[in-house]
């Protein structure tokens, strides 16, 4: 492959969770929603990518693929779940600071068919092709490199059809890839199986790739997956984080257009995506606080995203003590200096609206009442 002609290429549909994936998942994909005629180029955009990446993933299967399946993921992971835009990101920022914990990085989620034997190289020329068209992730001001921390939503749409990242793809499909893939309603053993399949193989890539570390996981669909999450790792710590639902509201719609609008196959009306937003968080906060109850004792914190924005060092504190992991002193240096690094960072800001305020008055009154925060 000639260089310039790959950086050209990827650097066209940077961000899109169907590049540099298997070619089968991305016909597979096409089966479940009518793509609309305007985004065919990117369609072969993102195609072309997944065959010029190909050899890389089947020579990774081969070099690898006994190691990965062997691999143990152990001690159990720390998963870091909220809805969208409810600060899980800033605190898995801080949480990475650790050198004890090992996390999933952008190249990791961008290529996980060939994260391993790619860390060299390959990485280095994604780097070059990706980064200087995304200094910030879309979706807000914070920065971006192949090094970051990104959820597992992202490289799982990389690797199996099964996946609710896959929203984003085909937006008019949301609700029944969100039914299916968030909360397991549903969906058949098989393709069930091939989920967990895909999940592990990521999370033992991981475990690998950082010498057997402890994960500490960001994916926000994994807020109503706790009963499975506990099948697979029965000892997993949770860290919930949750935020004003104004505020939540106002930042995921702008999420949902940005993410959209860099992934979509199809098109959708702001009314949908307005009506999806609602609709995600009900349902994805609901099905938490029923489950909750199933973590045991002493592997759950909650905390308030106002309250790590305010106090980060005493909210880490806690968190360590709460779930009873070592190193918080060690560690406190590191999250002292990142903390300090983003001390300048400005989030967006919306105007929230009488008629937005009635919106989540009506569909989130609950949650006003859960965490204590004043309803308008």
């Amino acid at each position: 492959m000639e260089s310039s002609k790959t950086r050209s290429a990827i650097s066209g549909v940077a961000g899109h969770p169907g590049a540099l994936g298997s070619f089968r998942r991305i016909l597979r994909l096409c089966t479940l929603g009518r793509i609309d005629r305007p985004y065919v180029p990117r369609l072969l955009a993102v195609s072309l990518t997944s065959l010029m990446s190909s050899p890389l993933r089947l020579w990774e299967q081969v070099v690898y693929g006994t190691l990965v399946d062997r691999t143990s993921i152990d001690p159990s992971p720390i998963f870091i779940i909220g809805h969208w835009r409810s600060g899980t990101t800033h605190l898995q920022n801080i949480f990475c600071q650790d050198s004890a914990l090992s996390y999933l990085s952008a190249f990791q989620a961008i290529a996980p068919g060939f994260c391993l034997i790619g860390r060299g190289a390959i990485r280095r020329l994604l780097a070059k092709a990706v980064e200087p068209h995304n200094p910030t992730r879309p979706m807000d001001n914070v920065s971006f490199s192949l090094d970051v921390p990104l959820e597992e939503e992202m490289a799982l749409a990389n690797m199996t059809s099964h996946c609710f990242a896959h929203a984003f793809v085909l937006p008019r499909q949301a609700q029944s890839l969100f039914q299916r893939y968030v909360l397991f309603e549903d969906l058949p053993e098989t393709a069930l199986a091939r989920w967990i399949e895909a999940y592990l193989r990521l999370l033992r890539k991981l475990t690998l790739a950082s010498g057997g570390k402890r994960l500490v996981l960001k994916n926000c669909a994994n807020t109503a997956r706790i009963p499975m999450l506990l099948g697979l790792f029965p000892d997993a710590k949770f860290v919930h984080i949750h935020r004003d639902p104004y505020d939540v509201f106002m930042s995921t719609l702008h999420f949902h257009e940005r993410l959209t609008s860099i992934c979509q196959l199809q098109s959708i009306s702001p009314e949908r995506v307005e009506t999806n937003v609602l609709m995600f968080y009900r349902q994805l906060m609901r099905k938490f606080l029923a489950d909750r109850s199933l973590i045991p004792p002493g592997n759950l914190v909650e905390l308030r995203f106002e309250d790590l924005v305010k106090e980060p060092i005493p909210e880490m504190r806690m968190i360590y003590e709460g779930l009873g992991l070592t190193g918080f002193a060690d560690s406190e240096p590191s999250f002292r200096t990142y903390v300090e690094s983003v001390r300048g960072y400005r989030k967006n800001e919306y105007k929230l609206e009488p008629d937005a305020i009635a919106k989540v008055n009506q569909n989130w009154g609950f949650a006003f009442d859960e965490w204590g925060y004043d309803l308008r």
